[in-house]
């Protein structure tokens, strides 16, 4: 399984949300400049989001996207299922129903298996650690000895 650009952007979106966090809205020019993302593309996953009940639009001069939940409440999971769809290897997956014969097949218990691999790792980071993580990442690139 390959999560497509929709997912490892819009993840990376909610981070930069996660780091204005309680400070208003952010415009979607102001993501795309901390991203490397085109504004039409963040307008985009924002319309995901937003309809996944992730972020809010704002609306006006000073408009723009903020979380419409703590950033230590929205999983990365939360994220890629609103903009990818499930996360399923197979349509059996998720639903034993949409093969007669997943009941008898071993092949499901694969791909169940590894739905639930993916699904656990996601739900395992918050918006808000990544943010957090980032900004250390983006601190150690920064410090150099002379």
């Amino acid at each position: 399984m390959k999560i497509s650009t929709k997912g490892r952007y819009g993840l990376r979106l909610m981070m930069t949300l996660a780091e204005h966090y309680g400070r208003g809205p952010v415009s979607a020019d102001t993501i795309a400049d901390e991203q490397a993302i085109s504004g039409a593309y963040v307008r985009l996953l924002a319309a995901g989001l937003k309809t996944a009940g992730l972020l809010r639009a704002v609306r006006g001069p000073s408009g723009g996207y903020e979380l419409a939940g703590a950033p230590s409440q929205i999983t990365a999971y939360d994220v890629v299922v609103a903009l990818e769809g499930p996360i399923a290897p197979a349509a059996c997956a998720p639903d034993p129903s949409s093969c007669p014969r997943s009941e008898r097949c071993a092949a499901h218990e694969v791909w169940h298996e590894v739905e639930k691999a993916i699904s656990d790792v996601l739900r395992k980071f918050t918006v808000q650690e990544l943010a957090q993580r980032q900004r250390e990442l983006l601190s150690e690139a920064l410090s150099f000895c002379i």
